[in-house]
Formats: structure tokens, C-alpha cells, sequence
């Protein structure tokens, strides 16, 4: 499971709410995305930690070289060892405003993930994963550069990656064949599919940010057709339809050996529970917090 940085009080305690129903359902970890600066980047350290010293949840840490000198990310890995976090997803990152925008580093960081990853590394024991990207990312000139650049990350030490989210499972399968043919040692590590549940047309966009591409256009049929021409009125049978679709993903990644999936949750668990109860996985009582 996926969370974002909450951005105040009312924030922080529905992902408290989430963190808690999640904890119920034993996932293998827990994912907490980077706040960029200020007051939200210290309180996703804090939640962070958080999270791994209160609960049950095996808590991975995001980490990305964005407005970061080498001293400072230093710094943030010092600050998640101290919380008990050996777990880190490492992450060029985006330009701060404009995702699309140019990239420049810090005049004293880092260029690429690659080196991230290094860094950790040589830090002490943690564990390290990376972004990978199935349709390519978008800065990569085509697919078969974009596959050499995730290749030498996990060479440079990296032991799993996660995917962007994607809508097409044949994107993900190509994604592990490619890996698997530029390193047959590194194609051997986990590429875990990443995706989110479409709960009404108004998160399309924002699935659509996430994932980097438009949502094909045969799930846009299926989603408007259940919306009629009242999304609104009609948000039930748009929301039942993007259940629908997430677990059919969820079940072809599943047949097809995917170690296993990382939902987006932006913060609330009904709809992953949906998608999870679908696909056969029961909710037990909530374990005792360590």
C-alpha cells in the first residue's frame, strides 16, 4: 500500500484511519511518498517513523534526490535509520511544480537515482528499491534506454523496483522481459505492478498524472458508459465499474506471477479493500501494535 504525505491534523489521522484497516489485511509493506519541503516534508518524516515503530506495518521509506545536497540526503537517511526504517524507495524525482519540466540538480546532489542508490547503500544494511517505468519514462528517448537506465540501478545495488502505474498488463509484462534479457541476475528481481482503483471520472485526471499516460481508451468507455449522462448522480456505477477494472488487473498480474501488487491509496482503504476482498483476500482482527 501506498501513502501520501498528509498535508494537515484532518489529513494525518484519515491516513491513521487507513493505516489502521490496512494493518488488518498483513500486506508485505507499506510505502510513504516524499514531501517535497517545509512543514509537509518534516511531518512525512515524523508519520513515517511513525508508522514503523507503532505499528505492525513493515513501513518503506520514499527518498529522491530533488533540492538535495549529498549532505542533506545523508541527513534523511540518518533521520529514517533513527526511526527504526531500513527500508528506502529511491527516486531521481520530478522537478518541484512541474513534473514535465527541466531537471536540474542540486549544485552539491546528485544526477541520477543510480547514484542515490550507491549512496544508500553505502550508508549501512538498508534495503533498496527503485521506480521502474512500463511504458518508458518520460524523459527516455525510447524503451530499450529506459530499460538500460533501470538496469543499472539494480545493478548499482537496488533489490526490487515498483512500477509507475500502468492500465495495460501487457506494458508490465514487456517491462520484465526487457529486464530480463539486458541482465538475466537482475532480471531476476521483483517487479512489483503498481495501480489504483478509479473511483469516479473526477479521479481519471488524477490517474492519469500518476501513471504519466491516458487511460486507454476501452476503460474510458466502460467508465463514461456507467457514468450516463450524470457522472454525479450516477458515481456508484462509475465507482463499481473502477472496482471492476482494478481487480481485472489484479488478476491477470496475479496469473501472470507479479510477487505481488502496490495499490495507490491516496489515503483511504475502502476501495483497496474492494479490489483485495475481489481477488479472495480476507480482513482478520486488527493484530497488537508493536
Amino acid at each position: 500500500m501506498e501513502f501520501n504525505p498528509p498535508r494537515d491534523a484532518a489529513a494525518e489521522a484519515r491516513l491513521w484511519r487507513a493505516a489502521r484497516e490496512f494493518e488488518r489485511m498483513h500486506p508485505a509493506f507499506v510505502s510513504m511518498t516524499y514531501g517535497a519541503g517545509g512543514s509537509t516534508r518534516d511531518r512525512t518524516a515524523r508519520v513515517t517513523g511513525q508508522l514503523a515503530r507503532e505499528t505492525t506495518l513493515l513501513t518503506v521509506a520514499h527518498l529522491t534526490a530533488v533540492e538535495h545536497s549529498v549532505a542533506e540526503l545523508r541527513s534523511i537517511v540518518g533521520t529514517y535509520a533513527d526511526a527504526g526504517i531500513r527500508n528506502l524507495l529511491v527516486l531521481r524525482g520530478d522537478p518541484p511544480g512541474d513534473p514535465l519540466g527541466e531537471w536540474r540538480k542540486h549544485p552539491d546532489g546528485l544526477e541520477y537515482a543510480e547514484d542515490l542508490v550507491r549512496m544508500v547503500r553505502g550508508l549501512g544494511d538498508f534495503h533498496v528499491g527503485v521506480a521502474s517505468f512500463p511504458q518508458g519514462h518520460h524523459r527516455s528517448p525510447d524503451l530499450d534506454h529506459d530499460t538500460a537506465y533501470l538496469c543499472a540501478k539494480l545493478r548499482a545495488g537496488a533489490e526490487y523496483s515498483i512500477t509507475q502505474m500502468f492500465f495495460d498488463v501487457e506494458h508490465y509484462l514487456r517491462l520484465r522481459d526487457r529486464v530480463a534479457a539486458c541482465d538475466a541476475v537482475e532480471g531476476a528481481k521483483p517487479i512489483i505492478p503498481e495501480l489504483m482503483p478509479i473511483t469516479s471520472l473526477r479521479t481519471v485526471q488524477r490517474a492519469e498524472e500518476l501513471s504519466g499516460r491516458p487511460v486507454p481508451p476501452a476503460l474510458m468507455r466502460r467508465l463514461e458508459r456507467a457514468g450516463g449522462s450524470d457522472p454525479e448522480a450516477n458515481r456508484n456505477d462509475v465507482r463499481a465499474v473502477g472496482i471492476e477494472i482494478a481487480t481485472e488487473i489484479g488478476q491477470r498480474l496475479i496469473d501472470e506471477g507479479a510477487p505481488c501488487l502496490h495499490f495507490i491509496t491516496l489515503n483511504f482503504a475502502k476501495a483497496t479493500t474492494e479490489v483485495l476482498t475481489n481477488l479472495g483476500y480476507t480482513v482478520t482482527a486488527a493484530p497488537v501494535s508493536a
